[in-house]
């Protein structure tokens, strides 16, 4: 025990060096804004929804100002740091016939919400692209209704803001945490995959294999700790080491993982370079899932809900292992 208690030190020594707590002040200091038109009714409904949450129910000014309501007949419009435009309307006014011909011209998202309290939640696979717009029809102005295509493509489209963004906005935090998870265990593949191809490499395995196993240890870690700083700070928390500790009984329980996975792959040469992403990917989806459920809630996960979602997302990033071991192996 006293050698793991040891080893775990050692190992946030080392991964601390590597993290910028200033690097993550700044990306809560990002401007942007959106731009709101339409229904004034719904503008304020809209606005009412995104800046609900903030401590004590007070709406900082800074926040208040990341939403800008607009005239949609405005032939000219200060876009700046403007990420996109939302444009509302209700059933029976059709956003085919809306004057939306001049907001095309900022080159912008346009994200066109329709609410029709008898319709389904629906809209498009991806978000639009610049100068273009794209139709979301909902029943209503709340968070429930607006999380399933709206708000993850909204985030979709405001790459580098995304914690400036969870700050501001409290009703987007969960859709933002998710997308900065999703990125980090991204990263976390990429380099558990460069590590065992690495292990693989006849010559360069034998000489750097260890050195690469150590290093993407670290090098994960890293990304998990910075995930929790970034969630941290998306949620109105000032980013602050000391928090890290709280993370560690979560990524000691992924370190377990990647160790295993680390032996597999000495067994299944191609098969395990796949493995080794697999569970690097599935411990970074832990981590930040975890602490969001804690923002969410106010509480940790119990062990079983932890153990079930680790088991869903090992079993989806496998599914991708497999694919890319039979690519491996033609």
């Amino acid at each position: 025990m006293a050698a793991s208690i040891g080893a775990a030190g050692d190992l946030f020594r080392l991964v601390r060096k590597g993290i910028d707590v200033r690097a993550v002040q700044a990306h809560t200091r990002r401007p942007f804004r959106f731009l709101l038109c339409g229904d004034p009714l719904l503008v304020t409904a809209m606005r009412t929804l995104l800046l609900r949450g903030h401590t004590d129910g007070v709406v900082p000014l800074e926040a208040a100002s990341t939403l800008e309501t607009i005239d949609a007949g405005r032939t000219q419009l200060q876009t700046g740091d403007a990420r996109c435009i939302i444009f509302l309307g209700s059933r029976g006014s059709d956003v085919h016939e809306a004057n939306l011909g001049s907001l095309r011209s900022a080159r912008l998202p346009i994200f066109a919400i329709t609410v029709d309290p008898e319709a389904q939640a629906s809209g498009p696979p991806s978000a639009p692209a610049p100068g273009t717009w794209a139709e979301y029809v909902v029943p209503e102005i709340s968070r429930d209704a607006l999380r399933g295509r709206f708000f993850p493509q909204l985030i979709d489209v405001c790459k580098s803001v995304e914690i400036a963004i969870g700050r501001n906005l409290p009703a987007l935090r969960e859709t933002v945490a998710a997308k900065l998870t999703r990125d980090a265990a991204n990263s976390a593949l990429k380099v558990a995959l460069a590590s065992a191809l690495v292990d693989h490499v006849p010559v360069v395995g034998i000489v750097l294999g260890a050195l690469a196993s150590a290093g993407d240890t670290v090098a994960i870690t890293g990304i998990q700790m910075m995930l929790l700083l970034h969630i941290e700070a998306a949620y109105g928390k000032d980013p602050d080491l000391q928090r890290l500790w709280q993370l560690l009984p979560v990524v000691g329980g992924g370190f377990g993982w990647r160790m295993l996975a680390r032996e597999l792959s000495g067994f299944i040469p191609v098969a395990g370079i796949a493995i080794k992403g697999a569970i690097a990917y599935a411990g970074t989806i832990v981590v930040g899932e975890g602490v969001t459920f804690y923002h969410e809630h106010g509480a940790h996960m119990s062990k079983g809900e932890a153990s079930a979602m680790y088991e869903r997302t090992k079993s989806d990033a496998l599914a991708f292992a497999r694919d890319l071991a039979s690519r491996f192996t033609k």
